[in-house]
């Protein structure tokens, strides 16, 4: 196991080695993901937490460039292995989230701080995108990559309320390979049957309607990055935040 990324059954054993807020952190994730009653809407995400097949790291504050810098590291890390580690498999990432940022920040002012976050991780990147992935995040088949991988990606935050699939006292990313969904696409009865479980459990689960940007990736009328941050409404930003091309940019000065 990389050091820095950890699975359940490591943390559930040497919870005592670890800081307060991380050993926190994983307990809110556990009762979350893994609620007695069996109402965390993503199916995928409890089976791979409860087979070990999820990985987990911490991170320090999103808004230092410090904290980027070790994430870029770990997420380079978790592509070199995530094949090795179930099918079920995605990297969370539980960032340390100090009182001002937890109690103060809205949820727009979050959307601002994860796609500053997206764009200074992908300044990081030492590869380039596949060269079949779209630059443009308005393709219906991009999707953001880093050390050569395609990842779909979900933000929550301490600020999310109405939608409770979104909610957590920690701000949080999760990075899930593209390659995970092979199966998981309507192109497949196993996929579209998921596809209406997963509904059906986040229309009890949240008290916001189900937002109409979720869909299938690679569906012409798809787009991915609309779906990464969710906000308690229906309302969205008019243009994707993040852009590829402009952080190779900053990357080369």
């Amino acid at each position: 196991m990389v050091k820095g990324i950890y699975t359940k059954s490591f943390l559930e054993r040497n919870q005592a080695e670890f800081p307060e807020w991380q050993r926190i952190a994983f307990e809110l994730l556990a009762e979350t993901v893994a609620d007695d009653a069996d109402t965390f809407p993503c199916i995928p995400g409890r089976q791979a937490f409860l087979t070990d097949q999820l990985r987990i790291a911490f991170a320090g504050d999103p808004r230092e460039n410090g904290t980027v810098e070790e994430l870029a590291l770990l997420l380079a890390e978790y592509g070199n292995i995530s094949r090795d580690t179930g099918k079920y498999t995605s990297l969370v990432v539980l960032f340390d989230t100090p009182e001002d940022l937890a109690e103060h920040y809205s949820i727009e002012a979050y959307e601002e701080l994860f796609w500053s976050f997206l764009n200074r991780l992908s300044e990081q990147d030492e590869k380039e995108w596949p060269a079949d992935m779209p630059a443009d995040p308005e393709h219906y088949k991009w999707e953001f990559c880093f050390n050569g991988e395609p990842y779909f990606i979900l933000c929550a935050t301490p600020a999310h309320d109405a939608r409770r699939s979104r909610s957590f006292p920690y701000f949080m990313i999760t990075f899930q390979p593209r390659w995970v969904f092979e199966n998981l696409n309507d192109s497949t009865a196993f996929g579209r049957n998921m596809s209406r479980l997963i509904r059906s459990r986040l229309q009890a689960y949240d008290q916001a309607p189900i937002h109409p940007h979720l869909g299938w990736y690679g569906g012409k009328d798809n787009r991915e990055w609309k779906q990464y941050f969710l906000r308690d409404d229906e309302s969205q930003v008019s243009k994707c935040p993040f852009s590829y091309l402009k952080n190779m940019f900053n990357k080369m000065k």
